[in-house]
């Protein structure tokens, strides 16, 4: 009897499958995460985002921040050697779940306080944009107006000389 030969031998000796293009090939973790990173890359070059004002009021911390900052103090004074930040975010979180309300409620209202003065920078913040956005404005809308005039003009001589 003649030893057979299987569908997958013959096809690679025929050249069909055996040369696959790139696109069908599966791709190894890292190439296949490059490639992922570079079409992220490509996405982040077409948006822009919008610039950041300096002049602009940081919001405030809230009640857990507000308590992580007192906590970070007494935590560093009794481990001293403990440098990692997530060490110091872990024990404040755990801390901080097992507080009660009670507990809770000064540094709750530490964070209302904070954010009350921050709304108010912020009104004040808005109305000083306001105040720039219409000035702007009105300097824009001048100079085109000024441009129209001055093309409205040239287009007048225009006229007379082609009379």
């Amino acid at each position: 009897m003649k030893p057979t030969r299987s569908r997958a031998a013959a096809t690679r000796k025929d050249g069909k499958e055996a040369k696959k293009p790139a696109e069908d090939k599966i791709v190894g973790k890292r190439k296949a995460a490059s490639r992922a990173d570079k079409s992220d890359q490509k996405r982040s070059k077409n948006v822009t985002s919008a610039k950041k004002d300096p002049s602009k009021p940081k919001r405030p911390a809230t009640a857990f921040f507000v308590f992580l900052e007192e906590f970070r103090t007494i935590y560093k004074q009794e481990h001293p050697k403990v440098k990692a930040v997530s060490a110091v975010g872990k024990a404040g979180g755990e801390k901080w779940k097992s507080m009660s309300n009670a507990e809770k409620a000064p540094y709750e209202a530490k964070a209302a306080k904070r954010k009350s003065e921050y709304e108010k920078l912020m009104e004040a913040y808005n109305k000083k944009q306001e105040t720039t956005d219409d000035e702007e404005e009105a300097e824009s809308e001048s100079s085109k107006s000024q441009g129209n005039d001055k093309d409205d003009e040239e287009s007048e001589e225009d006229e007379e000389a082609d009379d």
